[in-house]
């Protein structure tokens, strides 16, 4: 695995609203960039729809312009897009097929496997790029965990 002091993961909500997407990823970009610039190389996406996608589009997209830049996919379960719609399962595997490297943090969905995989982001990570909003929800533990931990962290919704 990559070095956690090159290192920033992500974590979001699944439903951004569609009147602040645009400007949430403007952010998102600004961030990467100004990341990108302090030397950060790899960034972890743990591959859930909403923030998560945008996050590795994202990376991807600047992966044309800085090809040092590392996308590594924390997974869950190789199960993860079970019950998505199929415009989802496609971004799913178009992401999946230019990451830079894949982890499963397990084969088969149990329950426990998302906040395992949210954990590992973390632990793999020295920054956290968050969009929260709701702070009863996984990623406000994700979040939580990643003060503990003493991350960085870079909230969306404030900056």
């Amino acid at each position: 695995m990559q070095l956690k002091n090159l290192t920033s993961c992500f974590t979001g909500h699944r439903n951004i609203p569609v009147n602040e997407y645009a400007a949430i990823q403007k952010r998102l970009e600004w961030v990467l960039n100004h990341f990108i610039d302090q030397g950060v190389r790899y960034f972890c996406a743990g591959g859930a729809l909403g923030f998560d996608t945008m996050a590795a589009f994202s990376v991807l997209k600047l992966k044309q312009v800085f090809p040092h830049i590392q996308l590594i996919l924390l997974l869950p379960c190789k199960e993860q897009t079970r019950g998505w719609g199929k415009e989802n399962v496609q971004n799913y595997h178009q992401i999946l097929s230019q990451a830079s490297e894949v982890i499963y943090t397990s084969v088969g969905y149990y329950k426990g496997c998302m906040q395992k995989r949210n954990r590992q982001l973390v632990d793999y990570s020295q920054f956290c790029i968050c969009y929260l909003t709701d702070r009863k929800s996984g990623t406000a533990y994700t979040v939580g965990y990643a003060k503990q931990q003493r991350l960085r962290i870079i909230n969306l919704v404030n900056s």
